[in-house]
């Protein structure tokens, strides 16, 4: 990534393009379209925009997911090597305009995203933009299958988990907050309360909360259900996010009470209170709402039931088939191609 943040500077190129960008892999594209009919290229994320051969006739759908040049224009504003992600952000947005004209269809991963881009394109004329959420396994999250964790269930004190990438910065900034500003308060009630960081490849700065605050880092783990099903609350205290956040739709799936920031919440068409707690990015509200929520078995339990429900009903992945195979079908709409 060094040696591809160098290139692309000195190129003038986004990074994250260039750290996917691959000779052999553009004649592969054009070797496949020359030597069988194809009529449809699905590009899944911007960085495979590029392998779109500018001379294909076809129908071209890309799935950008989330707009990334907003999250990197995040970083910079929270101070974040400010210098290399504006520019990231700023050369994103171009790529992002100029898939957005190319394509027939842009797909975003929720109608949050899908309207962020909308607004953010110069040129919205010939730019059909729409949204296509993400799917759960609900029979392989299922409450009712797998384990328990036996180290999440000796003790009566309350255990709390934060499940993901744990290098991945808004999941390391997320992990630190908590345990440095929001398990102090919490453990004002619940003195030995626990917080389980479960994730591969933990960052530095994760692994350094080991052992403070009732911290504990697993690091990667075979399984993460019993994780989630021995957890009495699950926590998403992202302060930066785009799209929707896998973690959060496997937990509710898993029957569990979550709770989340707003920036978390973005892109998950579910109802605050009901199907999840939201609670502002502020550590006295936040343990607020989880000293409520321990103290109330039988509201966790409606929460966690009223989620599963949702995920099953709305973001189950036969539902998601349906949709890509609608977007997928021959009289979709397409593209002006004047």
């Amino acid at each position: 990534m060094v040696v591809a943040g160098i290139e692309a500077v000195a190129r003038g190129r986004p990074v994250s393009l260039t750290a996917f960008e691959h000779e052999a892999l553009k004649r592969y594209v054009a070797k496949t379209l020359l030597n069988h009919p194809i009529d449809t290229i699905f590009v899944f994320s911007g960085q495979m925009g590029q392998y779109i051969p500018e001379e294909f006739a076809g129908r071209v759908v890309i799935d950008l997911c989330d707009v990334d040049s907003a999250k990197f224009e995040a970083y910079a504003g929270n101070g974040q090597r400010v210098w290399l992600n504006r520019r990231e952000g700023r050369l994103l947005a171009l790529e992002e305009e100029r898939l957005a004209h190319r394509a027939d269809m842009t797909l975003l991963i929720s109608d949050n995203e899908a309207q962020l881009l909308r607004d953010r394109l110069r040129t919205k004329e010939n730019a059909l933009v729409a949204s296509l959420g993400n799917g759960v396994d609900t029979a392989y999250f299922d409450p009712a299958s797998g384990v328990l964790q036996p180290d999440l269930e000796e003790g009566e004190d309350p255990q709390i988990v934060f499940t993901g990438q744990m290098d991945y910065a808004p999941n390391v900034a997320a992990a630190v907050w908590f345990a440095e500003q929001v398990m102090p308060v919490v453990r004002t009630a619940y003195e030995r309360a626990r917080f389980h960081i479960v994730g591969r490849n933990p960052a530095s700065e994760i692994a350094s909360l080991h052992g403070e605050n009732g911290v504990r880092v697993w690091g990667e783990v075979p399984d993460v259900r019993p994780y989630l099903k021995s957890a009495d609350l699950v926590v998403a205290p992202l302060l930066i996010a785009r799209g929707v956040q896998n973690k959060v739709l496997e937990a509710m799936a898993m029957e569990k009470a979550v709770v989340l920031t707003p920036d978390a919440a973005t892109g998950i068409n579910a109802l605050a209170d009901e199907h999840f707690v939201v609670c502002r990015a502020d550590p006295t509200a936040f343990a607020a709402v989880i000293h409520r929520l321990l103290g109330d078995h039988s509201a966790r339990r409606k929460i966690g039931e009223a989620a599963r429900r949702f995920v099953t009903d709305r973001m189950s992945w036969d539902s998601i088939h349906e949709q890509i195979a609608r977007i997928l079908d021959g009289n979709a709409p397409r593209r002006n191609a004047a």
